[in-house]
């Protein structure tokens, strides 16, 4: 019998091509994507920010990793929303000085609707940590993520 082995190291390729000095335009498996600054930033705005662009992979990475860690412990999730609030220091971005941490803290408000029991749950809270990966990247990096959990039954 052959045994195969899932594929645990991937690599992630990606285009991009500079439109101005905040701006630039991006290709990942066939989706476009445009990362741009606020006005207010000397931006044009015509995309998010690459701050705002990390924060909603955490968003993003959060939904994803909650769901699957939901269907490993048997817990169906009829609904799901994400609320993120970030610190951040931009004294690094405004070549004031270097910062070791941009992004101090956050918080993570997570509801979710689900008839599984508190046990259950628990189980998927604990997994979202464990394995979500942007979260594990900024937690390295030294920022404090608070996930406020709400839990509302069907």
């Amino acid at each position: 019998m052959v045994t195969i082995r899932p594929k645990t190291v991937i690599t992630h390729r990606m285009q991009a091509a500079r439109t101005s000095e905040t701006r630039i335009d991006l290709e990942v498996r066939g989706h476009a994507i445009t990362i741009d600054e606020r006005t207010e930033s000397g931006g044009t705005d015509e995309g998010i920010s690459p701050v705002e662009t990390l924060l909603t992979a955490l968003v993003g990475c959060t939904n994803r990793i909650t769901h699957k860690v939901a269907g490993l412990h048997g817990v169906e999730i009829e609904n799901l929303a994400v609320d993120l609030e970030s610190n951040f220091d931009r004294r690094g971005t405004q070549l004031m000085e270097e910062v070791a941490v941009p992004f101090p803290s956050m918080t993570l408000k997570i509801e979710i609707t689900t008839g599984a029991d508190d046990d259950a749950v628990g189980k998927v809270k604990r997994d979202l940590a464990k394995y979500c990966a942007i979260s594990k990247v900024l937690r390295e990096s030294g920022t404090e993520i608070t996930e406020e959990w709400t839990v509302k039954r069907p």
